[in-house]
């Protein structure tokens, strides 16, 4: 289980073909602090450590994740958002982010108000049910509020700490977005889809 609230942008080292999928080497100075066999969210995906080196953890993705997310087109130095899996003992910021990536999204427009950001995101109508104004939404593992939904696209607006803290700010009009909608929303739209 994670917050959406990252901890660090890390950058990718390497990108490896392997029989099953890729194996990814993250460089971040979280490495130290990873354990193998812990979960650690990479651009919103739940991932699993399979080692480390000096500055660098690697995770494998297999081919399914490869498909359904960002993650197999990244490249060597493309930056991306981490955190560590909540402790039972920890404080709860941001929302319940599972790192189950619900679908894909595509950067619309980003422009500035202020010094905070407005960013425009396109979405699969599969995932309308899901998406409420007002409500969470992890775009690329960093939990943000709709501040406003039409029928293809959302708006949320970035504050400077998180626009200056997280790769939000990298992303260019065109890019693809990893998106997990709110889980208790998911959980609601079930359980109606079933009384139907």
């Amino acid at each position: 289980m994670f917050t959406g609230l990252i901890e660090a942008v890390g950058h990718v080292d390497e990108v490896t073909r392997t029989g099953t999928g890729l194996r990814l080497g993250v460089r971040t100075e979280l490495a130290a602090e990873l354990a193998d066999g812990e979960s650690v969210s990479v651009n919103g995906v739940c991932l699993t450590v399979t080692g480390r080196t000096a500055g660098v953890f690697a995770a494998d993705i297999g081919p399914e994740t490869a498909r359904v997310t960002t993650l197999g087109g990244l490249q060597p130095g493309h930056p991306v958002n981490l955190e560590r899996a909540l402790r039972a003992d920890a404080r709860f910021g941001g929302h319940f982010v599972q790192g189950h990536v619900d679908g894909l999204g595509t950067v619309l427009e980003l422009r500035a108000e202020g010094d905070a950001h407005w960013l425009k995101v396109g979405y699969s109508t599969s995932l309308a049910s899901y998406l409420v104004t007002k409500g969470s939404v992890a775009v690329e593992g960093v939990s943000l509020t709709v501040a406003a939904l039409g029928d293809d696209h959302f708006d949320v607006m970035i504050i400077p700490f998180t626009w200056s803290h997280t790769s939000l700010g990298s992303l260019p009009a065109g890019a693809r977005v990893n998106l997990e909608c709110d889980m208790v929303g998911k959980y609601v739209a079930r359980a109606v889809q079933l009384m139907r």
